[in-house]
């Protein structure tokens, strides 16, 4: 049976477990614990940030009897947390699909000395990763991924909302453009979480906060559900 390789250097102290806490059913409703899998089931794996782990449960849900669906145990966070850990979330079994996403912490505004997110306007205050290191840093994980021979599906980046501390509105829709060239480059698929979202953004999205109501992550869900069935059916 394949099993998800651990990214253990990145997991939280709360988060380590034994190797004997693979032949145990995880709780249905824990994003964050491993799941047993179905060997006679597609292997999806989730890469993303706190959107993304607002949403793995209930695709999981909606998936139950088609693909086991996993995700590093872990906030995925920018860029440059994946290039430094992405072969650890890929671990050495095969993929059937993988949903990805990079895009709100690359975007965000943190301090001088890099320590946390901090108001736009703060005095020595920049994007944790800038839009030219944001698309090398894509392109460079893009050519990693590809090699797993999985069906890829880009997820574009959720909007920000007008309020939320240390990011810009509209800086999403720049991130996306960016994204959009390099996955159109590459002939892969691209999941337009941006719009979908915004379409509903003050019903589903919390005010003032780049997170979604429960709501709003099972609505996010429902799409990547619909990309990912897709994905498998043209396998």
């Amino acid at each position: 049976m394949n099993r998800f390789f651990l990214p253990a250097l990145v997991l939280p102290v709360t988060m380590f477990f034994s190797v004997s806490a693979w032949g145990q059913a995880a709780a249905p409703d824990k994003p964050m614990k491993p799941v047993e899998e179905r060997d006679d089931l597609p292997r999806v794996l989730l890469i993303g940030d706190s959107i993304s782990i607002g949403y793995t449960v209930p695709v999981r849900r909606m998936l139950a009897d088609e693909a086991n669906v996993i995700r590093p145990l872990t906030n995925c966070g920018p860029t440059t947390r994946g290039v430094q850990h992405i072969d650890e979330w890929l671990g050495e079994g095969k993929w059937d699909v993988i949903h990805f996403n990079w895009g709100l912490h690359d975007l965000k505004y943190i301090g001088s000395r890099g320590d946390g997110l901090v108001a736009v306007d703060s005095k020595g205050s920049h994007q944790q990763v800038a839009p030219e290191a944001y698309a090398a840093n894509l392109e460079r994980l893009v050519k990693r991924l590809k090699q797993t021979g999985a069906s890829l599906i880009w997820c574009a980046t959720t909007p920000v909302p007008k309020g939320a501390k240390g990011r810009v509105v509209g800086d999403s829709q720049k991130y996306n453009e960016i994204a959009a060239e390099i996955m159109q480059r590459h002939g892969i698929a691209i999941n337009d979480l941006y719009t979908v979202a915004l379409e509903k953004q003050d019903e589903i999205q919390l005010p003032a906060n780049v997170h979604f109501r429960p709501a709003g992550s099972k609505y996010l869900a429902e799409q990547v559900v619909k990309e990912i069935r897709a994905a498998l059916a043209a396998r």
